[in-house]
């Protein structure tokens, strides 16, 4: 076989899994909706009507809940805004937070997590995803919980997310999901992160659900397989299309967020494309693109900003020192 025809072989084979993994973020996202449980224990469609206040966020995020509520905007559902994780709505990576809180649970070694803290430092300074380091480390944590029940992981994810993410939300990024969600607009996120993590990040902030990878169970127990590839790259516009096909969303009406060069086919997918700390790749391409560059790592803060146009036209945290200190606990 001939190196190309061997390139294009393989570049099909990787479309055809992204699409896969795409569908069923998806499929999983709608699921969470329809029959809410312990990762999401709220009816998005009252979160996203404002029938339901989103629950406080502990840190910076919190919302003075002593002012009268304002009237809750009318539903618009055919238009809503999708939000990557890692750098654009919390600093650094969510599953690094939550690889870190397994090894205080003793599902990692030392060596194990060392490994991922230099990744992670590798992600605060560089600002880049590197796809081949997160579907290593992302298949290396799925062996770990090959045989454990989706509710343990469920239930893990809940304190891990109130011990190590809460307080990383980027406040100025959690005030724009907001913004859409006062104009009657859904909100998901969209992310490589593991989906019942992603869903419970999206139930504490208040939002509508989560797109994320999808790894296999049978009977409630996971298998250490993949459901077609990482939520990564191109399988992520894959999964917001599909979303909007099984909800009836508009996606010129739609806008999505991101930090990474590498969300380029999901920004490209909608009406709206925001860059927000942005690594240098996507500012380029946003400033060649014409879209709106919000950067959260100058200090800015979240109350200084006004209705943005985004809505005009869709209406080592990581540490090993720290790491290890935190598992001998």
């Amino acid at each position: 076989m001939s190196v190309a025809r061997w390139g294009k072989d393989k570049s099909q084979e990787l479309e055809r899994l992204a699409e896969m993994a795409g569908e069923a973020s998806a499929e999983a996202a709608v699921a969470m909706e329809q029959a809410p449980s312990a990762v999401l224990t709220v009816p998005a469609q009252d979160l996203a009507s404002g029938d339901v206040p989103p629950e406080p966020v502990a840190g910076p995020t919190e919302v003075d809940q002593t002012e009268p509520p304002a009237a809750a905007a009318p539903p618009d559902l055919t238009a809503a805004a999708f939000f990557d994780v890692d750098n654009t709505m919390m600093m650094g990576a969510s599953i690094f937070h939550f690889v870190r809180g397994l090894a205080s649970r003793n599902f990692f070694t030392t060596a194990d997590l060392a490994g991922f803290a230099w990744q992670q430092l590798k992600f605060r300074i560089g600002g880049r995803e590197n796809h081949d380091d997160i579907k290593s480390h992302r298949e290396k944590g799925l062996s770990f919980v090959a045989g454990r029940t989706v509710q343990e992981m469920v239930d893990v994810g809940e304190e891990i997310y109130d011990e190590l993410m809460a307080e990383k939300i980027w406040s100025g990024t959690r005030a724009l999901a907001q913004m859409h969600l006062d104009a009657g607009q859904r909100v998901w996120l969209v992310t490589a992160t593991p989906v019942e993590l992603a869903a419970i990040i999206s139930r504490r902030l208040g939002l509508t659900g989560a797109l994320g990878t999808v790894a296999e169970s049978v009977d409630g127990v996971y298998t250490g397989r993949l459901v077609g590839d990482l939520l990564h790259g191109r399988a992520k516009a894959h999964a917001v299309r599909a979303l909007a096909a099984r909800e009836g969303l508009n996606l010129r009406r739609c806008t999505a967020y991101s930090d990474s060069s590498n969300d380029i086919p999901m920004l490209s997918a909608v009406g709206t494309s925001v860059a927000v700390n942005p690594d240098s790749g996507l500012r380029e391409v946003a400033r060649a693109r014409g879209w709106e560059i919000r950067d959260f790592r100058t200090g800015r803060k979240a109350a200084k900003i006004g209705v943005p146009s985004v809505l005009g036209a869709g209406a080592v945290a990581g540490a090993v020192a720290a790491g290890l200190a935190y598992r001998r606990r």
